[in-house]
């Protein structure tokens, strides 16, 4: 393993044990998808807060590692090869930790792709849609005396969550009995729209049982417990 010192980031958020992975990341859905699927997965990880009250995400230390300047990002000291792996977009980490331990994602090479394939629809469609909800409902947004935005994004967050229920009836997890990364990639982002958006009416969620019922399992797991603490709170 390298010296991480030679990455700026590590100048900003020293690691206290610079041999794991280490996770930069906020309590946003797609900092939890990364933190349970650490959690899920049992590697050993070292969270850093980028706190977006000061600006953390625009400092030059961690633009050094993801210059779209989002969370989470991730620096593994035992990449590919013995070389740290700087890496950025949850959809990409996830995919990362899942080929790294074997863990998270089936080993038949069809439900495979169709197991990324979930994950992109999560990445394209649930995330930014569900975003804008937030926005345009709960946020700066609500404001706008112009309801169409508000409409037009509550109306494809409706067809998604639509989506995502029908393929849950008569299935445990998306991909069935597997518990894979598309169910940590959505699955956040449901508990999100609803708990912080506020916005489980407006969307009809109490209609999509079958989406209902896996979102309870899944926040009953005790890794998902853990995950959703991280980064803890600051003092």
């Amino acid at each position: 393993m390298k010296d991480l010192s030679l990455f700026p980031v590590t100048r900003r958020w020293p690691p206290k044990q610079p041999d794991v992975l280490q996770l930069y990341t906020l309590g946003t859905p797609n900092g939890h998808k990364v933190s349970i699927a650490l959690e899920e997965i049992g590697l050993a990880y070292e969270a850093h807060r980028v706190a977006f009250e000061t600006n953390d995400q625009f400092t030059p230390e961690f633009l050094s590692l993801n210059p779209n300047n989002k969370i989470p990002a991730i620096l593994d000291p035992d990449g590919p090869g013995g070389e740290p792996l700087p890496l950025w977009e949850s959809g990409a980490i996830l995919l990362y930790l899942a080929e790294k331990t074997g863990k998270l994602m089936p080993a038949d090479p069809a439900r495979r792709y169709e197991t990324i394939q979930w994950l992109m629809f999560q990445m394209g469609g649930v995330g930014p849609m569900f975003g804008q909800v937030g926005y345009f409902h709960h946020f700066a947004g609500r404001t706008i005396e112009d309801k169409r935005p508000l409409q037009r994004y509550v109306d494809e967050a409706k067809r998604l969550l639509g989506v995502l229920d029908a393929r849950l009836d008569g299935r445990e997890w998306i991909m069935g009995d597997d518990y894979t990364i598309a169910d940590i990639a959505v699955f956040p982002w449901v508990r999100n729209v609803i708990v912080n958006y506020r916005a489980g009416e407006i969307l009809e969620f109490g209609s999509r049982s079958n989406l209902g019922r896996a979102l309870e399992v899944f926040l009953a797991r005790p890794a998902v417990v853990r995950g959703l603490t991280v980064p803890a709170k600051p003092d």
